[in-house]
């Protein structure tokens, strides 16, 4: 075995996770080039867990970021995925999808979470993976959103968020990481209610992902030692934090008839 062949064995262990033995089965080098925060196949894979996706289902997966998730839900479950973001250029995306293999399953588009071009009850199942945060803390998005799922179907998000609030400063050993996008990071509670109050949905589930924080620290350990970790001091606050306050929050609810 050579140097690059030692190093990409190396990256390889770092992300393998018997909780995730589907994601662990993806190329390590993919992954972490790919994902534009955590690991998302991981969570991905979490959230795809606890709900009900059938081979042929039309999956809504907004926010894709760059798709990864959208080849693995086509992949692993056989569905039929209109990959969704407003960073990401959709050629770019379908670049990547051609050359996974998924072109005649995955369908690419650019657009604001608050101008989608879809018809209402398109979908038969959304999934938003680590982009919620980005636009859903608003208080009448679902309000918008549920639409694009028929009744009867399921929402499903993972979101980084909070185990526990807190009131008044920021934690002194949050403070390097917590950038002024943070503040849409909310307890598993708060996202809870956000929805429930609506009476547009029934909320399945709503939990926490146990030693989420580590898994957090593993994927960023992961992307240091392949060279490509943007926030390399996030390490030494998420050893600090050990799981205190830096989490994962998942949340699957049902569009009432």
């Amino acid at each position: 075995m050579n140097i690059d062949d030692n190093k990409k064995e190396v990256r390889k262990n770092a992300l393998w996770h018997e909780n995730f033995p589907l994601a662990s089965k993806y190329d390590s080098d993919w992954i972490i080039e790919n994902s534009m925060g955590p690991n998302v196949l991981w969570l991905t894979e979490w959230l795809c867990n606890i709900m009900n996706i059938k081979p042929g289902m039309k999956v809504l997966d907004m926010g894709c970021g760059k798709a990864i998730s959208s080849v693995f839900l086509s992949k692993e479950f056989g569905v039929n995925v209109w990959a969704t973001d407003l960073w990401v250029k959709s050629t770019d995306n379908w670049k990547r999808i051609c050359k996974s293999g998924y072109q005649n399953q995955i369908f690419p588009m650019t657009t604001d979470a608050r101008a989608l071009p879809y018809a209402e009850e398109f979908f038969d199942s959304i999934v938003c993976v680590d982009s919620y945060i980005y636009f859903g803390t608003d208080d009448f998005y679902l309000n918008y959103f549920y639409k694009f799922v028929r009744p009867g179907c399921q929402i499903g998000i993972v979101v980084p968020g909070l185990m526990k609030d807190f009131n008044g400063p920021i934690p002194e050993h949050l403070v390097d990481f917590w950038g002024q996008d943070c503040w849409c990071w909310h307890t598993v509670d708060w996202w809870r209610y956000l929805w429930e109050r609506t009476g547009l949905v029934d909320i399945e589930i709503a939990d926490t992902m146990p030693d989420g924080c580590n898994l957090y620290l593993q994927w960023k350990n992961a992307q240091d030692k392949a060279g490509k970790n943007p926030f390399p001091n996030d390490i030494k606050v998420l050893k600090e934090d050990a799981g205190e306050y830096i989490g994962f929050i998942r949340m699957v609810a049902r569009r009432r008839e």
